[in-house]
């Protein structure tokens, strides 16, 4: 298993050799490289650093603040912390950067190091080209014992992250008290089974349900949020007769909702419903990525804005957020960029600005979900094998439909009327993905299952 090195940063299985996993000689190589990039651009930088429950998360935490404290930086330690905590905190303090260290959705094996610049976005590919270059040329200078760097342990972010979140414009607390709300939380054994219960309770809902509450690491089911995996969960909803369920990854940047029948909203459909509420209150732009469903579109051309799609990963989305000054954005897979409050993704911003909405509009979360254009989209994947190269089979499937109009701006998009497909490499896994949308399950399906047959047909 090779590392995976890309935008989303630097993943891997624990173990092995290193080179070919994420061993502790890997985890201090990048982390070196990237504070050695920060000290030249700073001088005495402070960097904020966070973990997920991973099991492996104390051990490569130790390693990642000890390194970086070698570097002559200021670590501020979070501890026990979300991908978007670290965000703010880094905004917050006025730090060069931030380390998060989560493999997000990958399972439990994996851990990966995610690096931020002085904003708390994602590095630039800029800079993390330059990350890659120094890990591999071993261009590191360490500090002598007198200009070691120093610790400075934290643990008031999640209240602070919380409090943000209750002075936030959009979000009405009062309203959301009000209402009543009945709430299953799956915490999948990470951060979200403290995050998520805390922001509720802040938010003046009273009746939390906690599944998956211990914090080991040992996630009780495979923790992408994806309905596969949230059985469990949608039978809670239903046996507790909770008004809805919510699911948030080990890292508590993608979000989504289970509705009071067991059924689910759709993780495509998080961010339309936050989209919504916001273009209520600030009709403007919208973005998603490329793999995001078409009712974000069709909604903010509802409210006279303009829908801009962007390649897929988060520091593709900011950019072209900006580009097009958008109010809200984010990804099809439960990611909420609210870029007032910060340019990242955040479940639990999205959670305060979700439940608003459904207090404001008091209907249930299945007639909440009726008012949207009804759109499905077929999630597939393929292992890209070892020896197996991309290019190539997007460039002979691209042939063959060379006749349907394509975007190739981030892998190979089709479009097949109204209908489109998606295959792109993934950022964070040896995979490709095959994404199709269409107006019916059925469709989808099919329309996905044709292409997956070509890619097959080709390895």
């Amino acid at each position: 298993m090779s590392l995976i090195k890309s935008i989303s940063g630097i993943r891997g299985t624990i173990g092995g050799k290193p080179g070919d996993n994420l061993t502790p000689l890997d985890v201090v190589r990048f982390t070196a490289a990237y504070g050695s990039l920060v000290k030249d651009k700073v001088g005495q930088p402070k960097v904020v650093v966070g973990r997920d429950g991973r099991i492996s998360g104390p051990m490569v935490h130790t390693l990642v603040v000890q390194t970086l404290v070698g570097l002559g930086i200021e670590v501020i330690d979070l501890g026990l912390s979300t991908t978007p905590t670290v965000e703010f905190a880094v905004m917050n303090e006025q730090a060069a950067g931030g380390i998060i260290l989560t493999a997000s959705h990958n399972p439990r094996q994996w851990n990966a190091l995610k690096l931020l610049n002085e904003k708390g976005e994602f590095l630039s590919a800029a800079d993390g080209q330059a990350v890659l270059q120094r890990a591999e040329q071993a261009a590191i200078e360490f500090a002598g014992v007198d200009e070691l760097g120093k610790i400075r342990y934290d643990n008031s972010y999640l209240d602070k992250h919380i409090k943000a979140i209750l002075n936030y414009p959009l979000v009405n607390a009062s309203a959301i008290a009000a209402a009543g709300f009945s709430v299953v939380v799956d915490g999948i054994n990470s951060s979200g089974a403290l995050f998520v219960p805390a922001l509720l309770r802040a938010l003046g809902v009273k009746d939390v349900i906690v599944l998956n509450e211990a914090m080991t690491g040992d996630f009780a089911h495979n923790p992408e949020p994806l309905p596969e995996y949230l059985t469990g969960l949608s039978e809670a909803v239903v046996k507790h007769r909770a008004h809805l369920g919510i699911a948030v990854d080990p890292d508590v940047d993608r979000l989504c909702f289970v509705n009071e029948n067991g059924s689910l909203f759709g993780e495509e459909y998080t961010l339309v419903a936050v989209a919504d509420h916001v273009l209520c209150s600030r009709p403007g732009n919208t973005v998603s990525n490329m793999s995001s469903t078409a009712a974000l579109k069709v909604l903010t051309r509802n409210f006279g804005g303009e829908y801009h799609a962007a390649a897929v990963g988060e520091v593709n989305v900011v950019s072209k957020m900006k580009a097009v000054n958008a109010v809200i954005g984010g990804e099809g897979n439960g990611g909420i960029i609210v870029p007032d409050f910060h340019y990242g993704r955040d479940a639990l911003i999205g959670i305060g600005l979700f439940l608003t909405l459904l207090a404001d509009r008091k209907i249930s979360m299945t007639a909440l979900r009726a008012t949207y254009p009804d759109f499905h989209i077929s999630k597939n994947k393929i292992d890209l094998l070892l020896g197996m190269e991309l290019g190539p089979i997007l460039q002979t499937i691209g042939k063959k439909y060379a006749d349907r109009p394509q975007l190739t701006e981030d892998g190979l998009r089709i479009e097949f009327g109204d209908d489109w497909v998606h295959l792109r490499g993934s950022n964070t896994e040896p995979i490709i993905r095959v994404y199709a949308e269409s107006r019916s399950p059925e469709a989808a399906q099919q329309l996905a299952r044709q292409l997956l047959q070509d890619i097959q047909g080709l390895v």
